[in-house]
């Protein structure tokens, strides 16, 4: 799979675009509203909208008057307020604490469009969004406890998230674009072929290192020197796992169903250090209510608990990719039927068990 053509469309959603549809669409506006407005907005796109529970709050906060008036970014408007006061925190604290002007903050929740480009796993577009609310999320200072440092002060630790309320919210829900540039809109079949790409482009750069690292080994009659690639002559054949999600995908029972009708992918493109980052997080859209461990179940046992998660998530051998994630199925869940399937005690359809069996002899996870 890594290796195929990308089959990306002509062109692409692009953020500029996606952005000006969000501004258009009215506060408030459902996850139907949005997949509407951006079908509409990009001719041969039918997308597709998810919520996933993903919460988190934005650093970004300001400073509002008690009817929920902004009047200024937080950060910059308190260490322009301690200058008034000359760097004095204490005197800085007398005179807000007195003050009703409050702090605000914005909370999201993640949410992802899917629309189709062609018949593959991972032929699809994935933008992701959050919707978020503004509220007011406490005073200007802690009215009992005075901040010790400046620190304390611009990154105020009196807000609770627990007090956040529908009469607290100023403004929204609205959608915003979340992620890096490079992680907000993906094509993901194009994005599995940059993963397998610069895999191979970073193993091959340690070609020469690779090629003297021996492996020593002492025993009773002295040590040896096996060179490491006779012992992992695969090593610069190496499938990323992102790949190996999709290529499992469509060559289980589970390519019966898209894959963004059940996962979401939380995708990360970045530079650390001089060093190219790039892959995903697979996050599961439907998941079992309890979490499945092997213990000391039989693997008939195990057959019938991962038939029932099937049954309960709407796909069949969705298990397996439960597993993979971790999130609800242990690792050794699949351990236990592969070894079920080798002394055949138990089976599956055919795709399947290729697919189980191969991960079993190189596991992935994520």
């Amino acid at each position: 799979m890594a290796d195929a053509p990308e089959n990306i469309p002509m062109r692409l959603p692009d953020p500029a675009s996606i952005e000006a549809v969000l501004a258009r669409l009215p506060t408030g506006s459902d996850e139907a509203a949005l997949a509407a407005a951006l079908t509409e907005a990009f001719p041969g796109f039918p997308f597709s909208t998810s919520g996933i529970d993903e919460q988190y709050w934005r650093d970004t906060r300001s400073v509002v008057a008690a009817d929920g008036t902004r009047i200024a970014e937080y950060r910059p408007w308190m260490e322009a307020e301690l200058a008034k006061d000359n760097g004095d925190i204490g005197a800085l604290w007398t005179r807000l604490r007195e003050s009703d002007l409050q702090i605000s903050e914005w909370h999201g929740n993640s949410v992802y469009a899917f629309a189709p480009t062609g018949p593959g796993a991972a032929d699809y577009v994935q933008i992701r969004l959050g919707l978020e609310v503004e509220w007011r999320a406490g005073p200007i200072v802690n009215p009992t406890y005075r901040p010790w440092g400046k620190g304390e002060l611009l990154d105020p630790s009196w807000i609770t998230h627990e007090d956040m309320s529908d009469d607290k919210v100023i403004a929204g829900p609205l959608y915003r674009m979340l992620g890096r540039p490079g992680s907000s809109v993906v094509h993901v079949r194009s994005f599995l072929t940059r993963c397998a790409r610069l895999e191979r482009e970073k193993r091959e750069a340690q070609r020469p290192e690779m090629e003297r690292r021996v492996v020593r080994e002492t025993t009773r009659e002295g040590t040896t020197e096996t060179p490491f690639l006779e012992l992992v002559p695969d090593w610069f054949e190496f499938v990323p796992r992102e790949t190996r999600f999709f290529q499992d995908w469509e060559e289980s029972s589970a390519s019966a169903e898209r894959v963004y009708v059940h996962w979401a992918l939380d995708i990360y493109d970045y530079d650390d250090k001089g060093t190219r980052e790039i892959g995903f997080v697979p996050r599961p859209r439907h998941l079992p209510e309890e979490r499945l461990i092997a213990g000391d179940a039989s693997v008939h046992i195990l057959m019938d608990r991962v038939e029932a998660i099937d049954r309960e998530v709407g796909v069949p051998f969705g298990w397996f990719f439960l597993m993979t994630h971790g999130n609800r199925v242990a690792p050794e869940v699949g351990q236990a039927i592969a070894k079920g399937l080798r002394s055949q005690r138990v089976v599956l359809p055919d795709r399947d068990a290729r697919v189980l069996l191969r991960w079993a002899e190189r596991s992935y996870g994520f």
